[in-house]
């Protein structure tokens, strides 16, 4: 069953191949740039909705600043104080976690300090039996 192609034969299935090739290829990078295409689109969209949402955020400070405003002038020294206790005591909460966190390091150190010492104690002593059995 042997087939013998044509000169023409060959270079038409050679022309097909490589139309073939470039098919593939072309249908490759069109899918590509639909893909990006659509990253595109969402990341404008986000923008968008980040936009819309700062534009929230700002016209709801507004809103507050406008309903102090409002206040009396007793009820905006209160909001005022319990500012100022918050923001103290998140200075204080700031600190005790520091303290927390260096004596828990100094706790983690103190015990790592230990087990090395307890181990310094057991290479001496593995040391000293092997100086008397030399010496032997």
């Amino acid at each position: 069953m042997n087939i013998a192609f044509t000169q023409d034969q060959i270079f038409f299935l050679i022309i097909a191949v490589i139309i073939l090739i470039a098919i593939i290829f072309i249908v490759i990078e069109w899918r590509k740039s639909a893909v990006s295409k659509n990253k595109v689109l969402l990341l404008e969209k986000q923008t968008e909705l980040k936009k819309i949402e700062l534009v929230e955020k700002d016209m709801e400070s507004k809103r507050r600043k406008e309903d102090m405003s409002d206040l009396s002038q007793e009820d905006q020294e209160k909001l005022r104080q319990i500012r100022l206790n918050t923001s103290e005591i998140m200075g204080q909460v700031g600190l005790l976690s520091t303290e927390v966190n260096e004596r828990v390091e100094r706790l983690e150190a103190t015990s790592e300090l230990v087990k090395l010492q307890k181990l310094m104690d057991k290479l001496d002593k593995k040391e000293a039996e092997l100086e008397k059995s030399l010496k032997k």
